[in-house]
């Protein structure tokens, strides 16, 4: 069953296009990819679904209800959770205080702990930091914490903005390590990459999103083998 579906969704910025009519569908429980150059779109994508940016046309559902321009606070309060690109942490809370920002919208104080253990299970390094300024942290723990953050609204939908963008290798691999993880636990992924190797060696299903409009889909395995992934990628254009 879809998850999410998006049906022929047009975003514009000042008249120019940024999303050209662009359809695509995350099935429960998968890890989905959008991959693409700079410019493509991805981020817009994932900005229209979180109600932050307006759409021009189209339709977005979610769980089989229409959030079409719903308020970004309702679609996060039915199961939708980004985590930014530059990990967008408050630098001058702890981060315990920014976990529990995650889950502003909830009144359930017992739960809140126990999710808060979770993520410290999930990433013991923020467990040892808890009491730290997040914007003392690295850029790989910050992006642990932006994802802890994430997990604390209890999301069915986790959408992730270029999570490895300016980690070293090595946490590259830890960030790609923890989306596999959160997928056993039954959270569906949709994941924007410029690193389109890590991105489909991870995700079930694949899009390559260029110039607004989706030009090649299908299973992560497959795409990561098709030469053409690479000039999508590389943002070429096709003789």
């Amino acid at each position: 069953m879809s998850l999410l579906k998006v049906t022929d969704l047009k975003v514009s910025y000042g008249g120019i296009e940024a999303l050209r009519g662009i359809s695509f569908e995350v099935e429960q429980g998968d890890i989905v990819t959008l991959i693409g150059a700079n410019g493509a779109g991805k981020s817009t994508t994932l900005r229209s679904i979180s109600g932050i940016v307006p759409i021009k046309a189209g339709k977005i559902e979610f769980n089989g209800e229409d959030i079409t321009g719903k308020d970004p606070q309702k679609i996060v309060s039915r199961g939708i959770a980004l985590v930014p690109e530059g990990r967008r942490v408050f630098p001058n809370l702890t981060v315990a205080e920014n976990l529990k920002i995650g889950a502003y919208l909830r009144k359930d104080d017992a739960g809140i702990r126990k999710d808060m253990e979770h993520v410290y299970e999930v990433f013991p390094r923020l467990k040892e930091r808890s009491w730290q300024m997040a914007g003392t942290l690295s850029g790989g723990e910050q992006q642990m914490l932006a994802v802890g953050r994430a997990m604390m609204t209890r999301p069915k939908l986790m959408m992730m903005d270029e999570p490895s963008l300016g980690l070293a290798p090595l946490v590259v691999r830890d960030i790609f390590h923890i989306i596999r993880q959160l997928s056993k636990e039954g959270i569906t992924i949709l994941l924007i990459e410029q690193n389109a190797n890590a991105a489909l060696k991870c995700a079930k299903y694949g899009y390559v999103l260029e110039t607004g409009k989706i030009t090649m889909q299908g299973e992560g395995a497959s795409l990561l083998e098709d030469p053409r992934v690479r000039d999508a990628y590389l943002g070429q254009t096709k003789k």
